[in-house]
């Protein structure tokens, strides 16, 4: 009897095991936060020829950040690093903070928009520069070789760059730091701007709350602006968002979408979006501060899941440590 007993023991937890060992196989791959090691900020995510390419800082002290890296998945979780695809040997006017990056691509060439020098006033030399290559890894070579910003105007630093393609085709620059925001309208060949109809160049479009590192895309014909909030060292930094019938607003703050979750990580902002070609399916790409560090460079590249609700409002982004799933493009 006891013999009998052992054994169906034995075979009922064989049949556990079986089933258990059977389910691991499919258990499904996520990529987790963060997506790739080393210290990254302010990541700008976009699609290349069917490959997720991010674009971020090297988040070091301002001294050291005189280079950018990349990095490219085919689903979202697995990526590959391509080294120094932009550095300060290739930008001759740009000595330090090289940040922020903002790609896009045109008539099958790469420009690649960044902040450099941290200017503080007009009476320094940085700004934003540009950046062109024939592939998205690069190299990247100077396309103007001076900044395409170099003044503060209307108040905004001139850093936290974004190029932003409109429906009709036109690109507009979003930028600026010291709690202001301009956009631009750029000429075809990305060299300067065409000024509005009133004549301004640099047209100011700031919302409450903001702070810098602005973003847009469209959804169902409205136009979401984004920007972070708060300071980037501390832990109150986050995303926020307005939405307008107009690339140039009113853009009226609606609420915040993206912060820290004092469980998982601290500072989470300076982000970018990724919508699914073809599909209502969208990706948060952000920064955040592990919980155990202190230093404001120790900063690390996510990617979470971004929805709306029935309104078309942006639901409160859950930051998570396990990332997302696998996402092939076809």
């Amino acid at each position: 009897m006891k013999q009998a007993i052992i054994l169906t023991l034995l075979c009922i937890c064989g049949f556990q095991s079986f089933s258990q060992s059977k389910k691991t196989p499919d258990a499904v791959k996520t990529s987790g936060n963060p997506v790739f090691p080393g210290w990254y900020a302010d990541p700008e995510g976009i699609i290349f020829n069917k490959t997720y390419w991010i674009y971020p800082t090297y988040s070091a002290p301002y001294d050291e950040q005189t280079h950018f890296d990349a990095f490219s998945s085919k689903d979202l979780v697995t990526w590959e690093k391509h080294n120094n695809i932009l550095d300060n040997n290739a930008i001759k006017w740009a000595k330090r903070a090289m940040w922020a990056p903002s790609i896009i691509e045109k008539d099958k060439k790469y420009y690649f928009f960044f902040g450099a020098n941290d200017i503080q006033s007009d009476n320094e030399y940085g700004g934003i520069g540009v950046a062109v290559a024939d592939n998205p890894a690069g190299p990247f070579k100077d396309y103007l070789g001076k900044p395409l910003v170099d003044k503060f105007h209307n108040g905004a630093q001139p850093i936290d760059q974004f190029v932003f393609k409109d429906k009709d085709g036109q690109h507009y620059l979003f930028y600026g730091g010291w709690k202001h925001c301009n956009v631009a309208k750029l000429k075809p060949d990305f060299t300067g701007f065409v000024p509005f109809e009133d004549g301004k160049t640099f047209r100011e479009i700031t919302p409450e709350g903001y702070v810098e590192g602005p973003f847009m895309f469209i959804r169902n014909g409205k136009y979401y602006f984004m920007w972070s909030e708060g300071g980037w060292t501390g832990p109150n930094y986050s995303v926020a968002y307005a939405v307008a019938d107009s690339p140039f607003g009113p853009f009226k703050r609606v609420d915040k979408i993206l912060q820290q979750d004092p469980a998982v990580a601290r500072g989470a902002g300076h982000h970018s979006v990724i919508q699914i070609p073809g599909k209502d399916e969208w990706y948060i790409v952000y920064h955040r501060r592990p919980l155990t560090e202190t230093d404001g460079n120790h900063r690390e590249t996510c990617v979470d899941v971004m929805t709306f609700d029935e309104k078309g409002m942006i639901n409160p982004v859950k930051i998570t440590r396990e990332g997302v799933k696998a996402v092939p493009l076809k």
